[in-house]
């Protein structure tokens, strides 16, 4: 069965989005999600739910640690690489010979 284009507008009337509501942390007078912890300092109703700094100094000591390790492996393939060509030279000038 068709449906005429009035019956389908009426069937989407209700897809309309609405903003969310937005509650304001007492701590840091940030906007969250209402009954959320506060993204910002980690407090909920007052109280400390997540230590937020600690996470993300914790967080940056791992991405560091990383990219120290990304850096020592470049190095030891730039070496390698080294070692490659100059052992390949020697066999090069005698194959030209």
């Amino acid at each position: 069965m068709r449906h005429t284009r009035a019956h389908t507008k009426n069937r989407r009337s209700h897809h309309a989005l609405t903003a969310p509501s937005m509650a304001v942390c007492s701590n840091c007078s940030a906007q969250h999600r209402p009954h959320h912890m506060c993204l910002e300092c980690g407090f909920y109703k007052g109280r400390q739910v997540m230590d937020l700094k600690a996470q993300k100094d914790a967080r940056e000591a791992r991405m560091q640690a990383k990219r120290e390790a990304i850096r020592g492996e470049e190095q030891s393939v730039d070496t390698s690489e080294a070692e490659t060509v100059s052992a390949a030279e020697p066999q090069a000038e005698k194959d030209s010979k």
